[in-house]
């Protein structure tokens, strides 16, 4: 059975036009700016890593970092420019953090040498903590103005 159009989007609905404006709010405040630009540079860290730390030899790790850096980074452009169509993307930022940190110990065949411990976990504690901070601009976000 075809449902009747009236010729108006659902974009237009007066609800979603209201909290776009309040995920805009949110999303351009300064402490929204902080914590996007220090996502997009710990995004780029994770995946140059690899080679500023020294284990590039380690291809499995250095290509998970180099993956799961450039994903937080697109993350983080996505939350910095389009931030009321991202923001329910915002649970895997914190989840990525996380895969940083334990990496190192799940991927088979990775060195366990005390640079790459500190770089994996401090880098994947700090992806993690501002991820944890762009899901609390979402709940920001969700408040009435």
């Amino acid at each position: 059975m075809a449902v009747p159009t009236t010729g108006r989007s659902i974009e237009h609905h007066p609800d979603i036009v209201e909290m776009r404006a309040r995920y805009e709010k949110a999303g351009t405040t300064p402490m929204a700016q902080l914590v996007e630009g220090l996502s997009f540079l710990t995004g780029l860290y994770i995946a140059i890593s690899p080679w500023v730390v020294g284990f590039n030899t380690t291809s499995t790790l250095a290509v998970s970092n180099l993956v799961v850096g450039l994903a937080f980074a697109v993350l983080a452009l996505g939350f910095g420019s389009a931030y009321e169509r991202t923001h329910l993307l915002g649970w895997t930022a914190p989840l990525l953090g996380v895969w940083v940190i334990i990496s190192q110990w799940v991927i088979n065949g990775a060195p366990d040498t005390t640079s790459i411990v500190v770089n994996n976990v401090i880098a994947g504690g700090v992806a993690t903590l501002c991820g944890l901070a762009v899901m609390g601009l979402a709940t920001m976000g969700k408040r009435k103005a």
